[in-house]
């Protein structure tokens, strides 16, 4: 079984790799879900040896309906993450009427040729789950990352081991979202090809004079004095589990 970190700096990936975990899910701001991240961070990634790095391509947060002009900027963004080195990519884009856009995901398949193609949890988010899973497997993907349709894979465990049955080998299963130690052995007993998970934990960091009247992300609710980081113990407990 595979296994993927979803992480949002070059640190999270350095960990990622010296953990044995097999791929990374590259990301900007973890606030709004993941977003496309920078070149340069890419770059830095691939140079990583041992360690997969699939890209998110996401040009904004909120939904996954999207304009000409937000279209246009993920097939940019799809050839300069080629360019920097990364071996897959992520997206998930959908219908006004909550079904996967198959003819812009085939689009997005065919600039990213030679990369490896994961529809991500946009397809947790549409009004027909098993019609959806056929839909990104006509569409050309090589993975789905999935929670079931609900906010947490667990919860979703039986809608998974359906996408598993539907699938038939036709495209890998991933599951993700909330994918902790407690619960992944049961994930993995539902026939997915990988698990997907963040393993967050967040730590303090290294400021001394943290101004009290000012929060730049406008939400006195956001800690913006704390980092996020990676919880090895929890990664390794993961990959004992699923790697007995």
């Amino acid at each position: 079984m595979k296994t993927e970190l979803c992480a949002y700096s070059v640190e999270a990936c350095m960990c990622a790799a010296r953990l044995g975990v097999n791929r990374v899910e590259l990301c900007a701001s973890p606030a709004e879900g993941g977003v496309t991240p920078s070149v340069a961070t890419i770059e830095r990634v691939a140079a990583i040896k041992g360690l997969d790095v699939s890209v998110m391509i996401r040009p904004r947060g909120g939904d996954f309906l999207y304009s000409e002009e937000e279209f246009q900027t993920m097939l940019r963004d799809i050839a300069y993450a080629r360019n920097a080195g990364a071996t897959g990519v992520v997206f998930g884009i959908l219908t006004a009427e909550g079904e996967v856009d198959v003819e812009r995901t085939r689009m997005l398949v065919e600039a990213a040729e030679g990369m490896e193609c994961t529809f991500h949890r946009a397809v947790d988010m549409t009004c027909d789950y098993e019609r959806a899973v056929e839909a990104v497997i006509e569409a050309g993907c090589c993975r789905i990352l999935t929670s079931g349709g609900y906010d947490k894979a667990i919860d979703g465990v039986e809608n998974i081991r359906r996408a598993v049955e539907i699938s038939g080998g036709r495209i890998e299963i991933m599951a993700g979202s909330g994918v902790l130690a407690s619960n992944a052995a049961t994930l993995a007993a539902t026939g997915v090809d990988a698990l997907h998970f963040s393993a967050k934990r967040m730590v303090p960091g290294g400021m001394k004079y943290r101004n009290p009247r000012i929060s730049m992300g406008g939400s006195s609710a956001v800690d913006e004095y704390a980092l996020r980081s990676v919880d090895e113990e929890e990664v390794n407990e993961i990959l004992k589990l699923i790697n007995v």
